[in-house]
């Protein structure tokens, strides 16, 4: 009796060592501060599946290069979550495990983000497919628009508009303003809430396939006047010019009447600053239409990686209804478009404008964008700086579009 309890303790013993080691734990890289909503739906598939995902914070401005060097190593994460604008740069390198089978045959690959595809995408191989989703938006204070005499449901259509509304806005005295951006050098920050003035108007500040420069434009000039036009009107706090994106969330300040932020604003307005008042659009173009920038992260898997089934159960229970239920709830947008509706059923409705934007957003595709954009000293922040701040809006074209096509020609 006793040997056949020691037998059947030790078959069931045996049982659970192989039901252990069947599990895999995931390492996964992500960014610091990559918010409540990732490690929510982490949180909720560790207590519902046997597999873990085991995840590793790393300073934003470090990711990159210490994923490059990890991988260099043979010490890289199993997946990563990554800036969508680095993925071709990984995905050219050979980095990263190609997708593109198995990304096809989900049900719902074509509702995915489209941007984030896109960027996802290099020689028609699918590397890296939406993790979080994000999109830049135009909010204003109600409350300074109805003390400014104007109408606090009115959002506005036109830079003329929102030009005018700053000025009576300004008018309401001492430290109230009537727009905000960072433009002292913060690339990121301009490339998210300024271009899209002028992707609307159907312009670019770069060609469809990234060889090619295309910064001065009648639609830039026209972008930079409206800019320009309230920097020399006093509309602009002073602190502007040298805000490197420290203060990108001023508007939270409850000072600022107009400011373009990103949809995850709106999720820590509600949350965090529940006393301002605010409405939310899309971004109007020079010519009243609407556009976007397309941000946010890509889940990549690392080449040569013995968990891929398990990365990929991770990330389909990502797409499914109860993880994008989850990612919504603390603050962001669905990558799904066939359920986002479903996904955002209940939550504050001014999360639909974020997601409307999904659909007109873009993403510069370039395999230098750090280089052109993102860098404090890159032609692209440098460019936006002096065009707007400056004295010689002609130099600051010519000087950033000579560096631009220069990069781009070094690396090809």
């Amino acid at each position: 009796m006793i040997k056949r309890l020691l037998v059947a303790t030790g078959l069931a013993t045996l049982s659970l060592v192989s039901t252990a080691s069947a599990a895999e734990k995931i390492e996964m890289w992500v960014r610091t501060g990559i918010g409540d909503a990732f490690n929510k739906v982490v949180e909720a598939y560790n207590a519902s599946h046997e597999n873990k995902v085991v995840t590793t914070e790393v300073p934003f401005g470090e990711l990159v290069q210490k994923y490059a060097t990890a991988i260099a190593g043979g010490q890289a994460p199993d997946a990563l979550s990554m800036d969508l604008i680095y993925t071709p740069a990984f995905a050219a390198a050979g980095q990263l495990e190609d997708l593109t089978d198995w990304a096809k045959a989900l049900p719902y690959f074509n509702s995915l983000s489209p941007s984030h595809v896109k960027l996802g995408t290099y020689q028609d191989k699918i590397y890296g497919l939406p993790l979080s989703v994000e999109t830049s938006v135009f909010a204003w204070n109600k409350d300074l628009y109805k003390k400014a005499g104007l109408d606090p449901e009115k959002a506005p259509t036109t830079w003329e508009e929102i030009e005018a509304n700053a000025e009576k806005i300004r008018k309401l005295g001492d430290d109230t303003y009537g727009f905000y951006f960072s433009g002292g050098g913060c690339g990121g920050c301009m490339i998210f809430t300024f271009t899209p003035l002028v992707w609307g108007a159907g312009a670019d500040i770069l060609s469809a396939d990234g060889k090619t420069a295309t910064l001065d434009t009648p639609e830039m000039r026209k972008a930079v006047g409206y800019y320009r036009d309230m920097v020399k009107k006093d509309l602009v706090p002073a602190g502007a010019a040298s805000d490197n994106g420290t203060n990108f969330l001023t508007f939270t300040n409850g000072k600022i009447g107009q400011q373009s932020l990103g949809a995850f604003a709106i999720g820590t307005l509600v949350t965090q600053y529940p006393n301002i008042n605010f409405g939310v659009t899309l971004i109007p173009s020079v010519d009243g239409k609407a556009s976007s920038f397309a941000g946010g992260d890509n889940f990549v898997i690392t080449k040569g990686t013995k968990k891929i089934d398990a990365v990929k159960e991770f990330l389909e229970y990502i797409y499914s209804m109860d993880g994008q239920k989850v990612m919504a709830k603390y603050g962001s947008l669905p990558t799904r478009g066939d359920i986002a509706d479903q996904v955002l059923a209940g939550l504050d409705p001014r999360m639909q404008v974020g997601l409307k934007a999904i659909s007109i957003a873009k993403t510069p595709y370039t395999l230098q964008f750090n280089d052109l954009i993102n860098s404090a000293n890159g032609p692209w922040a440098t460019f936006t700086n002096a065009a707007i701040f400056g004295d010689d809006v002609d130099g600051a074209f010519s000087n950033a579009q000579s560096e631009m096509q220069s990069i781009i020609d070094s690396g090809q």
